[in-house]
């Protein structure tokens, strides 16, 4: 590593030690410190012109500096920008001079699609705290662009206001026009407001950002840096009501089986419903939902999982994107947070609520009507300040109580419980201290069930509760060094079979035969448990630093509501590294870090340790490079038989690469690849993507993925086998896997205008794996095997029946467990915004899929049969009408 080190310092020179002020020249002007905003008598007209008289006698501001490429010199182009107001808006108008207006570079995207164009952003922080606000951006060619800041480093764009904007390219550059609505903002009444305010512009061919005030590439904090926005006299906050009534049909085609009672082929089903934005004074905002349609969210991606660890999906509907930062728990006041092997625990996971039902079905049920998901009844979610200026999020939703409809083999009808009608509440607590030196925050979730027979009362837990308790603080004045941390706590209740049931699942493996610190207890009714972590990160200046420790006991669940994948855990890192953030001779920046971690289970056995480096670079042409590279020695694996004895990890060594060329460019290429290799455990991967950008307003994406795993102890299942006394009566049953998948990521957007779009994603995914080699854990603690091909034992390759004694002896049914699956997902979705905030969606949802129960990989019969297969289609109409009295 310091032989890297030493090349990467030859070739990007070390920092000098002159401030920003004594490297500007006399022609860079110094950072403004406030900006006034004139009251206009009359409503500006947006139309991106820049005629209106106010533009004239407001303020002009045009004192930017540059950050990107070059930190902290004058812009190679001149802004001025100009802020007026009056009693319901607020205005700003900038001239973006160009000397070659003929190469603006103006792509047309749909809302928030980053188009890599020259844009203007406006930031506002209207609480003046420092630590949060909005932003407002549109592109050359009109696209917008907002989203919410937080933390003072973070910005969050899942929040959509409802403004104006308009663009114009002229001999001089282009120009911009913004009106934001105080209705969509957030500020505390006053007679005289002073507000934070912040300015960007973007000159896409030169990968040039010019701000007002900027953050330096070494340091942190941006909102804190903001200049004052004054002159706002005579402003009362709006009372804030929003309606959004919906209706759509949707129409269903799939496949159905012969004799189906329950399904012909079709279904249409009609849906009304209505989101609700109201505002609680002027700092608080109660957003509800009744019977809410996510109809126009994007599918899923098909996964193949062989783990013993949940997938895990991002959120896509609407309700729960926006403003969900406000939930984020654990991670304040730092601008990094690294984990090895941590994976720290989400305590809301709102795809919790309206999931798929979880109650089995009966085992003589031949055909079935199961709900795709839960019905939402209801949801609320208020967010803003209160309690003297303490941020506060809550959501409360009610899912229904949902049944399946069932014939079983006698050809008998009837009904039963697959979900109980359920409550799920997450509440939420933040404030921050001193100008953002100290924070405090809480939360606490909860989800209870109410179980009105006795179906399912052994399948799901009857209640759950989780709180948390976050800070952090700066160490010293500048806020270089920050301790950050959170604890947490779980409790959760249920029947004795049900909690019999949670303590041996793959969260927490309590029947471990040779674990001594957990216990199966048949009797119990609830479960609680413990977690936190603590880190300090250095993050100002070249030399970087982050440690972290961290614990989770083996009780602590949260899984009702949130999502993690381990418990029993005490984990810990170090990491340091260095940033190049001027240009030298090869690179315009650069990073080196190294780390060392490691993972101690309760019992003190070390689950996972090693070292890591990672490297990036940006070339001068922009291009950018990336390589990591880790190592793993021996360790004790908890996990892989599935709550049975433990194993042991060989070394293993990891390398990863990635290479990205200029994002300006009409086409973008990245490839990505790495491989893991440890023992006869042989795993690589190869990612390409294209971005291809034909016209400024469409842009296509093709990412396909290459991957082939040989991975000797691929865990079969265990079986009861009193013989084998060495496993304590259990035969741990493995295979060496075989595994080769083909997938690829397909998108495209086309857009017509800023209001019309269509945007397109297809996912098809091939997958086969061929199991060969079966055997058995011979001793605990170790990696060593009894191979069921050796001559003291047989094993039956067409019943794929194993004989561990020898012929003649017990057998062991192993099943057939080769696979060839594969799958076709996208959909369409054409949205037309034909009034602001009012939407028209038309969207078409396809899914196929084929499987097969043998493991060769033949990519052009496997395309051939999902051509062949039969799809399911789904043909969806949405319309919104946006309502603000």
């Amino acid at each position: 590593m310091l032989a890297v080190l030493a090349a990467l310092a030859a070739a990007v020179p070390a920092q000098p030690a002159d401030s920003p002020a004594v490297l500007r020249g006399k022609d860079v002007p110094a950072p403004v410190a406030q900006v006034l905003a004139m009251r206009t008598p009359r409503p500006v007209v947006i139309d991106g012109v820049l005629a209106d008289p106010i533009w004239a006698s407001a303020q002009r501001v045009s004192t930017f500096l540059q950050r990107d490429p070059v930190e902290g010199v004058a812009p190679t182009e001149s802004t001025v920008v100009w802020v007026a107001y009056d009693d319901a808006a607020l205005y700003v108008a900038a001239r973006m001079y160009d000397a070659h207006p003929d190469s603006i570079v103006a792509r047309l995207g749909r809302r928030d699609a980053n188009t890599n164009s020259d844009r203007f952003v406006l930031y506002l922080d209207t609480y003046h705290d420092h630590r949060s606000g909005f932003y407002f951006s549109i592109d050359a060619a009109g696209t917008l662009w907002d989203g919410t800041l937080m933390n003072d480093d973070w910005d969050d764009n899942s929040w959509d206001g409802v403004w104006e904007g308009r663009t114009r390219i002229d001999s001089l550059g282009w120009t911009a026009e913004l009106r934001i609505p105080y209705s969509q903002l957030r500020f505390l009444k006053a007679d005289h407001y002073v507000w934070g305010i912040n300015l960007r512009r973007t000159i896409s061919r030169k990968n040039e950002n010019d701000y007002l005030v900027y953050t330096p590439k070494n340091s942190s904090g941006f909102v804190s840096r903001f200049p004052e926005l004054a002159g706002i006299d005579g402003v009362t906050p709006p009372a804030r009501l929003e309606v959004l009534p919906y209706v759509t049909n949707k129409a269903e085609f799939a496949p159905h089986a012969a004799g189906d009672p329950f399904f012909d082929g079709s279904r249409y089903t009609p849906t009304i419903g209505a989101d609700l934005k109201v505002g609680l004074g002027s700092n608080l905002t109660l957003d509800a939902t009744v019977n809410p349609d996510f109809g126009q969210v994007e599918v899923d991606p098909a996964v193949v999982n062989l783990s013993d660890v949940e997938t895990f999906f991002n959120e896509k509907r609407p309700f729960f994107v926006e403003g969900a930062s406000i939930f984020d728990f654990g991670q304040g006041g730092t601008n990094n947070n690294w984990g090895f092997n941590w994976g720290n625990p989400q305590f809301f996971y709102s795809r919790r609520i309206g999931r798929a039902p979880q109650g089995g079905l009966p085992g003589d049920a031949a055909y079935s009507d199961v709900p795709s998901g839960t019905h939402i009844l209801g949801a609320l979610k208020l967010t803003g300040k209160a309690f003297n200026s303490w941020n506060v999020g809550a959501i409360s939703a009610l899912t229904a109580r949902e049944t399946a409809d069932i014939m079983d083999t006698t050809g008998a009808r009837f009904r039963t419980t697959v979900e109980p009608l359920t409550y799920y509440g997450v509440y939420r607590l933040q404030k921050e201290f001193h100008d953002g030196r100290q924070g405090v925050g809480l939360l606490s979730t909860v989800a209870a069930r109410h179980f009105d027979d006795t179906t399912l009362v052994n399948q799901l837990n009857s209640s759950s509760l989780a709180f948390g308790v976050d800070g952090w603080t700066a160490l010293d004045h500048s806020k270089t060094w920050v301790l950050t941390g959170w604890a947490g706590a779980s409790d959760v209740h249920g029947t004795p079979s049900r909690l019999l049931a949670l303590q041996q699942n793959s969260l927490h493996y309590f029947q471990q035969p040779d674990g001594e610190h957990v216990h199966v207890d048949s009797a119990a009714t609830s479960l609680q448990g413990l977690a936190g972590r603590v880190a300090v990160n250095k993050q100002r200046g070249n030399w970087y630093m982050n440690s972290a420790f961290g614990v989770i006991s083996p009780g602590f669940d949260v899984s009702d509501v949130g999502f993690q994948f381990r418990t029993g855990i005490y984990n810990m890192h170090a990491v340091g590294g260095y940033r190049w953030t001027k240009p030298g001779k090869v690179f315009r920046a650069a990073e080196l870090y190294g780390a060392a971690f490691r993972s101690y289970d309760f019992d003190g056995n070390i689950n996972w340790s090693g070292v890591f480096t990672t490297a990036w670079a940006q070339l001068h042409n922009f291009y950018q490079v990336n390589f990591n590279a880790a190592y793993n020695p021996w360790t004790v694996n908890n996990r892989r038989t599935r709550g049975g004895p433990l194993t042991l990890n060989p070394p293993g060594y990891q390398l990863d690469g990635m290479i990205n060329t200029d994002s300006r460019k009409a086409w973008v290429l990245m490839l990505m690849g790495g491989t893991y290799q440890a023992a006869n455990d042989r795993n690589w991967y190869v990612s390409p993507s294209i971005e291809l950008r034909p016209a400024p307003n469409v842009d296509v994406t093709v990412g396909p993925n290459f991957s082939r795993e040989d991975t000797p102890s691929q865990y079969i299942g265990t079986f009861a086998d009193s013989n084998a006394t060495a496993t304590f009566g259990h035969r741990y049953v493995f295979a060496t896997l075989h595994q080769t998948e083909v997938s690829a990521g397909i998108r495209v957007n086309w857009t017509y205008t800023p209001k019309l779009s269509l945007q397109m994603y297809v996912q098809p995914l091939i997958s086969a794996g061929a199991y060969s080699d079966f055997k058995a854990l011979a001793r605990p603690r170790t990696y060593t095997f009894d191979h069921y091909s050796d001559a003291d034992s047989t094993f039956n390759s067409s019943t794929f029946t194993a004989y561990p004694d020898g012929p003649g002896g017990p057998a062991l049914a192993v099943g057939n467990p080769n696979f060839n699956f594969k799958s076709l997902r996208g959909n369409a979705v054409l949205r037309w915004e034909y009034l602001p905030g009012s939407t028209l969606y038309f969207v078409w949802t396809q899914t196929r899929s084929d499987f097969e129960n043998q493991g060769d990989f033949n990519f052009g019969n496997s395309m051939h049969r999902l051509a062949q297969a039969k799809p399911d289609n789904i043909f969806l109409v949405k319309f919104t009408y946006w309502w603000n009295p």
